[in-house]
């Protein structure tokens, strides 16, 4: 078996390990950054669609999505634990091991995926309502989330694909077929919702057939026989070197997304107390905030791959130079997209209110709490990327966990019973919980840099 670097593969790591650092963080994670904020639009234009439907459907697809992330951080944080450790293998320059743990990650996300559908599928309305979900939900969106199951076993593989990519630096193409991919599901959705005037389920349908497509994509880019990155099926290995890496760096992270996602359905539940509509005003000032904390993430996603591979070669200084550089950009962005939702805000909150002056109301009344935990999201956001890119995933664990079932939810039970704020607790939770969760990882990062600059920067000055 072969596994040989591209020359544009080997001319990245040459710049990851060697370019100034600003450039780096900048070129890799500026892609992933436009990306995930025109996903968040995306997000948002398939909201406004759904509030064509019905306000209920707005509800629906926003609680939905919630279980549906719990069950992706499964995919999800595979990818993103395994992303880590085949960056590492790249900067150490082991192209065998890099492709068994590509070849082995494809597997294993398929094999999991699948056995998820089986299990859940065929009882979907009995899982929805353990999951605490209204009845009024439950008829408008239990056929939409069987379609989102079935979704979530091609996202499962297309996670592996945007992972190998971030790794090797391909941050231009996750961008582009992404945004080819996004705009086919917006297409098909408008066509479904405002041509065929069909219900929910077809917007599920419409993001199932998008995510195809991408894996159409996935599967020409990763069938190409001598690359360290493509996928083979002689590569595929569950022994101990190939294999224990990548799930040991990768269970606290599935467990710190299945935990976050779950911690946010239990919000919204608890925020049914003000009615239906209050979990899609929720939502709604979730996908606002996410204009912001989405390009956030695509800093600290293309900065972890940065910081493993740094680390990997034993680029120690540079590990801390990606790490500020991220920082900054993310604080800048929060100060920036924040700043111009506020200005703008009655007239956002217009666009999802499907013409009911109530649920406008509770839209803006939520956001305006939601959004001053921007800067805070910045900072953490930062700090998880070190975290990642050092394989510190417990830590990342631990200050997921502390954002919601510390900052969040006792803090929500705490508003609606010994205050009498009413519907703008629901926002007012946001912004301690983000806040907070801001302050805890910076606090752990000052901690984990001097453990860091003591062990591997000794005498460095």
């Amino acid at each position: 078996m072969k596994a040989e670097l591209t020359e544009k593969d080997a001319k990245f790591l040459e710049r990851s390990l060697n370019a100034p650092m600003w450039r780096v963080v900048l070129a890799v994670g500026t892609p992933l950054a436009l990306y995930q904020g025109l996903n968040m639009f995306f997000t948002i234009l398939d909201t406004m669609m759904a509030s064509h439907i019905s306000a209920a459907s707005v509800s629906a697809v926003a609680y939905l999505s919630q279980l549906n992330m719990i069950l992706s951080a499964v995919g999800g944080g595979l990818a993103v634990g395994a992303g880590i450790q085949i960056s590492r293998a790249y900067g150490e320059g082991n192209l065998l091991l890099v492709r068994r743990r590509v070849s082995s990650l494809y597997v294993i996300s398929l094999a999991v995926g699948l056995a998820m559908f089986a299990l859940i599928a065929p009882f979907t309305g009995g899982f929805l309502r353990l999951a605490g979900t209204p009845e009024e939900l439950i008829a408008v969106g239990a056929r939409y989330f069987i379609v989102e199951l079935a979704d979530l076993v091609v996202k499962f593989l297309n996670n592996v694909y945007i992972a190998v990519e971030r790794a090797r630096g391909n941050s231009r193409r996750i961008m582009g077929l992404n945004f080819l991919v996004i705009a086919l599901k917006l297409g098909l959705t408008a066509l479904f919702v405002y041509v065929l005037q069909s219900g929910l389920v077809m917007i599920a349908v419409a993001s199932l057939l998008s995510q195809l497509a991408l894996l159409g994509f996935a599967a020409r880019n990763s069938l190409r026989a001598d690359e360290a990155f493509s996928f083979s099926r002689g590569a595929v290995s569950m022994d101990r070197e190939t294999t224990r890496p990548m799930l040991l760096q990768s269970a606290p992270v599935i467990v710190e997304k299945a935990l976050f996602a779950f911690g946010k359905t239990v919000v919204n539940s608890m925020s049914t107390i003000y009615g239906a509509n209050m979990v899609g005003a929720l939502g709604v000032s979730n996908n606002l905030g996410g204009v912001t904390t989405n390009p956030q993430n695509g800093y600290q996603e293309g900065a972890s791959a940065i910081i493993s591979q740094n680390f990997g070669a034993g680029k120690y200084r540079r590990v801390l130079d990606a790490f500020y550089a991220t920082a900054v950009i993310n604080m800048l962005l929060g100060v920036v997209i924040t700043g111009v939702e506020l200005w703008q805000l009655d007239a956002l909150a217009r666009l999802f209110d499907s013409g009911d002056a109530l649920f406008h109301d509770m839209i803006v009344l939520v956001y305006r709490y939601e959004a001053f935990g921007a800067v805070p999201l910045g900072v953490n956001a930062a700090v998880l990327a070190l975290l990642y890119g050092l394989g510190e995933t417990r830590l990342t664990l631990a200050l997921n966990f502390a954002r919601v079932f510390i900052f969040r939810i006792p803090v929500f039970w705490a508003l609606q019973h010994w205050t009498a704020m009413g519907q703008a607790s629901v926002g007012a939770v946001m912004l301690i919980s983000n806040f907070s969760s801001g302050v805890l990882a910076a606090v752990v990062a000052a901690f984990v840099l001097r453990r860091y600059r003591a062990k591997y920067l000794r005498g460095d000055a």
